[in-house]
């Protein structure tokens, strides 16, 4: 059975290259389809998308807020660790167990540790901020690993990708 494969954002020209679009970036790139959904509202959409397949048939490529930009992360059967969008698919689909790639957008110091920002209106505004250029080429750099990683997910399933890539 195929497996569907979605990056999430938010639709319109004023999301386009934020960071809550990471998702959407990626999976564009690499040829995958988009949803034309509020991101806090893909559910439905996904639930229309799945029709007949399994969840564990499903990947999500979504920001994560809690690993560093240039790296991702595959997981499978989560809860939605704060990711409203994320959070929305399980309450439709009334499952988690689906797979997500989380793709890291907060600054690092060079020794790796995370700078993300605290408090509600800090993390919106971040999440919601446009990249810059050099971090769009540092996702486009990793888009290339996360095509790699689907791959194998497809070929020889979640838990191969898992230890190869995490």
């Amino acid at each position: 059975m195929a497996y569907v494969i979605v990056g999430l954002g938010n639709p319109g020209e004023e999301y386009e290259i934020t960071r809550h679009n990471t998702g959407k970036i990626i999976a564009e790139r690499l040829g995958y389809k988009t949803l034309d959904e509020f991101m806090n509202n893909s559910g439905p959409a996904v639930a229309k998308a799945m029709a007949g397949k399994k969840a564990s048939k499903l990947v999500i490529i979504h920001d994560d807020l809690d690993l560093a930009l240039g790296t991702f992360k595959i997981s499978f059967n989560k809860g939605p660790g704060g990711h409203r969008g994320v959070g929305s698919i399980i309450k439709v689909l009334k499952t988690q167990e689906f797979i997500r790639i989380r793709v890291g957008i907060s600054p690092a110091t060079p020794s790796g540790k995370l700078k993300k920002p605290t408090g509600e209106k800090k993390v919106l505004d971040f999440i919601l901020g446009k990249f810059k250029p050099k971090e769009l080429e540092v996702l486009k750099k990793l888009s290339k690993k996360i095509g790699e990683s689907i791959s194998l997910i497809v070929s020889d399933g979640v838990q191969v990708a898992m230890n190869h890539s995490n």
